[in-house]
């Protein structure tokens, strides 16, 4: 319990103080926001705010986890894990990609970064090797049985002949990639309005820091009647988990309505990548697609709006992501914001009875 106080505390302070500097600093270099011209018109005003506030949010999550895995360490001898490593490695590493798609908007002066195939192309390679990594890294795990640096992929695969092996591996290597490169882009057409992002990843880390907590209780080998979770070093995702939320929970005092920076893509991108990678360590992949149902929302109406228009040149939205269509209808800015956090509550809490209702039917008890 201290070494999760610490991490919090910690990245709190990070946020909280790294911020300030951070729109200092951006603001000396003028490396300001620059908004679509086919927005909505009140977004002009926003022009030039200060961006690439996910590097704090990026920092303030590593150092958050490293603090307390430095405590753990000097006080009970308990070395970090890989498997933290693994998901820090998949946030800071589609934070990289996001700042390198934000320099080059504010190098250009316009909000045109990357193309859209570069940037899919940076996150298939980054999602593909951190699949990679998740099959060759040694990690430690609930159940014996498990392969050394093999216990991201549940044990039945490994009953196959090599063959079938070497195919689980694939499947794994491709559906990694799927699941980072599309929560990756959900979160980063989230990004639209002031504290919309922050705010809803917020809710969502919340939720996957209790259902991580919850596993590392019910961990395999623990001693626990009834059934238990075959994952990898659960506490260390829960720490990560609330170091992401209270850091975001932190940034919010920055990036609420009217926002003094932006995450940008540096933060998207990142929270996108620790998203799915949470979702993969705690095998609950496909539960995330309800604990992250706003995110989802927000893509399938971006993915409607073009398919729709390209079949019969109309537009099923005023404007997508749905964010803008709501605020064209005539919803304030502050409105939507608050209304769409509500609305991820609600589905992280749909996603949390699913998730407990499960262990219940599987472990036939209450606790």
């Amino acid at each position: 319990m201290i070494s999760l106080i610490i991490g919090i505390a910690v990245s709190l302070i990070v946020v909280i103080v790294g911020t300030p500097l951070l729109i200092r600093l951006v603001n000396k270099l003028h490396y300001g926001q620059y908004i679509r011209q086919d927005g909505p018109r009140s977004h002009m005003i926003k022009r030039g705010t200060p961006t690439m506030g996910g590097l704090v949010i990026i920092l303030a999550i590593v150092l958050g986890w490293l603090s307390s895995a430095l405590y753990r360490l000097f006080t009970r001898g308990v070395a970090p894990s890989n498997s933290a490593l693994l998901i820090l490695f998949a946030t800071v590493s589609m934070g990289l990609l996001g700042f390198i798609d934000d320099f080059a908007k504010v190098s250009k002066k316009q909000n045109t970064g990357l193309s859209v195939r570069a940037k899919f192309i940076g996150q298939f390679i980054l999602a593909a090797i951190f699949a990679v990594l998740a099959l060759i890294v040694p990690t430690k795990s609930g159940f014996p049985s498990a392969q050394a640096g093999m216990s991201f992929i549940e044990t039945p695969f490994f009953n196959f002949d090599f063959a079938g092996r070497v195919l689980a591996m694939v499947i794994f290597i491709l559906w990694v990639t799927f699941l980072m490169t599309a929560w990756t882009n959900a979160v980063n057409l989230t990004d639209g309005l002031d504290g919309l992002a922050s705010g809803t990843t917020m809710i969502a880390f919340c939720g996957y820091a209790l259902i991580a907590f919850w596993e590392s209780y019910h961990l395999r080998g623990s001693g626990h009647a009834g059934f238990t979770y075959a994952v990898s070093d659960p506490l260390d995702t829960t720490i990560i988990a609330l170091c992401a939320a209270i850091s975001c929970f932190g940034f919010l005092w920055y990036n609420s309505n009217p926002a003094t920076i932006f995450m940008g893509d540096t933060g998207s991108l990142a929270l996108g990548g620790l998203f799915a990678a949470l979702s993969i360590t705690t095998h609950t992949e496909f539960l995330a697609v309800i604990i992250g149902g706003l995110f989802v929302i927000e893509s399938a109406s971006d993915v409607i709006q073009v398919g729709c228009f390209k079949l019969t040149h109309k537009r099923v939205f005023r404007m997508a992501p749905i964010h803008h269509h709501f605020e064209l209808l005539g919803w304030s800015e502050g409105k939507v914001v608050v209304r769409f956090w509500m609305v991820e509550f609600i589905f992280v809490l749909i996603g949390l009875m699913i998730f407990y209702g499960d262990w219940v039917g599987r472990s036939g008890t209450l606790f």
